[in-house]
């Protein structure tokens, strides 16, 4: 492929579709010990036995491939690693260049319900300026930015990787927007290169070098903040520890069942989204198995896992000690439903502040969960920095 960009199409051999219901069928079920009707000691087992029988009898891989390819799709390899995003252009009189980030266990699909809006904001009830060229990749290692075999790649990594393939497309300067992994990409990239970045958007937070949060930051209506903090930390984050730790281990299970893949990517959907209706209001069957087909079909579940083996940066990941640490101008969008919330008063320290907001509504997936809401926001903000 080298440093051509070429179409992409996604066309899954039947005999791995075949392949995946076979394993379906001879699953070796687990039993659960005593009550887990909350998923308190993770994913249900009856919710999995139902799935499975969505997935054998009642599931369309052949839809939901059909639907991705309606995106224009395209590949390039960048310093040997594969590259796949997703290129639409912007209908309105001055487009800004937007890539939008993923996260883990996300995939770029998740990105799909604001690419419209994004790109063609007039025929969703918004205003032709408003409209961007959004690129939407797949982190290095997901999907079909695969296969990642180059040690390291971690956000700080990939943002060095999306100036490149911004420089390939065209883009001298653009806008970016992220959660999850997706956040920590967007805000380097405000930080390497502020003079390249228009803004950045972001809708999860955490300090990756100083200055670090204190308890005096928080503030008025951000009183129970640091307890969910805690919650997430002392009760919610042991997937992190394997796959910061040993994600070759655990490969060894993700890339041998289909399952097992499912649950253990589903149950951060069931734990992170805004689930107070409960999970099938936020995604439905298809929405979760396609998730999963996607990391199957592509054998991407250790290279993935392998963003938080290699998340530590560098020390020379940071170009200055300066503050702000993220020097363009930066939206805050934090989700009351998301795994966490950290306060106001720090981020305008750590970043180049310009606009702040949280939602009642959603949850970590904000794409997926609350497109209207993070369209809305994103409009918002670069509509007063836009030249």
């Amino acid at each position: 492929m080298g440093e051509r960009i070429e179409r992409f199409r996604i066309d899954i051999p039947e005999a791995e579709i075949d392949e995946v219901k076979a394993r379906l069928r001879k699953t070796r079920w687990p039993h659960e010990i005593g009550d887990n009707s909350e998923w308190q000691a993770g994913t249900s087992l009856d919710f999995m036995r139902d799935l499975v029988e969505h997935w054998l009898h009642r599931y369309d891989w052949r839809e939901h491939e059909a639907a991705m390819n309606g995106f224009p799709q395209y590949r390039t390899t960048i310093d040997g690693i594969p590259i796949h995003f997703i290129h639409v252009k912007g209908r309105g009189p001055n487009p800004m260049p937007l890539v939008i980030n993923h996260g883990w266990p996300w995939t770029f699909w998740d990105m799909r319900k604001i690419i419209g809006p994004l790109t063609d904001p007039e025929a969703h009830g918004g205003r032709a300026e408003d409209s961007f060229d959004v690129v939407a990749p797949s982190l290095p290692g997901f999907t079909f930015s695969s296969p990642l075999t180059v040690a390291g790649v971690n956000s700080f990594v990939t943002a060095d990787l999306w100036v490149k393939l911004m420089d390939r497309l065209g883009y001298d300067r653009f806008a970016t927007q992220g959660g999850d992994i997706g956040a920590f990409v967007s805000a380097h990239l405000g930080h390497k290169y502020p003079d390249r970045i228009i803004g950045a958007h972001i809708h999860l937070i955490l300090p990756t070098k100083p200055p670090l949060v204190a308890p005096e930051d928080y503030g008025p209506g951000e009183e129970e903040w640091p307890a969910q903090f805690q919650r997430f930390w002392s009760q919610g984050n042991g997937y992190m520890e394997i796959q910061r730790t040993r994600p070759q281990t655990i490969a060894f299970a993700m890339h041998d069942s289909p399952v097992g893949l499912a649950a253990w990517l589903i149950d951060k959907r069931h734990a992170w989204a805004d689930t107070r209706k409960g999970l099938d209001a936020v995604f439905s069957k298809d929405d979760l198995i396609t998730t999963a087909m996607l990391y199957w079909l592509t054998e991407t579940y250790v290279s993935s896992a392998h963003h938080y083996y290699a998340g530590l940066p560098a020390p020379d990941s940071f170009v200055h000690d300066r503050e702000p640490v993220v020097e363009a101008p930066t939206a805050v969008l934090q989700f009351e439903h998301d795994v966490w919330l950290l306060p106001k008063k720090w981020a305008e320290r750590y970043y180049n502040l310009k606009r702040w907001n949280v939602s009642e509504e959603g949850g970590h997936f904000a794409p997926a969960e609350t497109p209207d809401v993070l369209v809305d926001d994103i409009r918002a903000f670069f509509r007063t920095i836009r030249s």
